[in-house]
């Protein structure tokens, strides 16, 4: 799938921390990436949650933390 195609980002209908809610493209919860949703940056900020110097949410920045692992939730039912 190419950058940008509907498989990479999550459909608006998805219920946050859901299987479906899931950005392909940067490995993080769609309803949490603020690099294809910038508007969400500064709920970030406010929590003191941002690593100003790669953009990020701390808890999201892998440069800043080598052994973060963000899991994609399993498909409901187990599939």
């Amino acid at each position: 799938a190419s950058a940008g195609s509907p498989e990479q980002h999550a459909p608006a209908s998805a219920k946050p921390g859901s299987y479906e809610d899931w950005c392909v493209e940067h490995e993080v919860p769609e309803s949490q990436c603020t690099r294809c949703n910038p508007s969400l940056i500064p709920a970030f900020q406010a929590t003191q949650d941002w690593c100003a110097e790669h953009g990020l949410p701390e808890s999201h920045c892998r440069a800043c933390n080598p052994t973060l692992k963000i899991t994609r939730p399993p498909q409901a039912g187990g599939n």
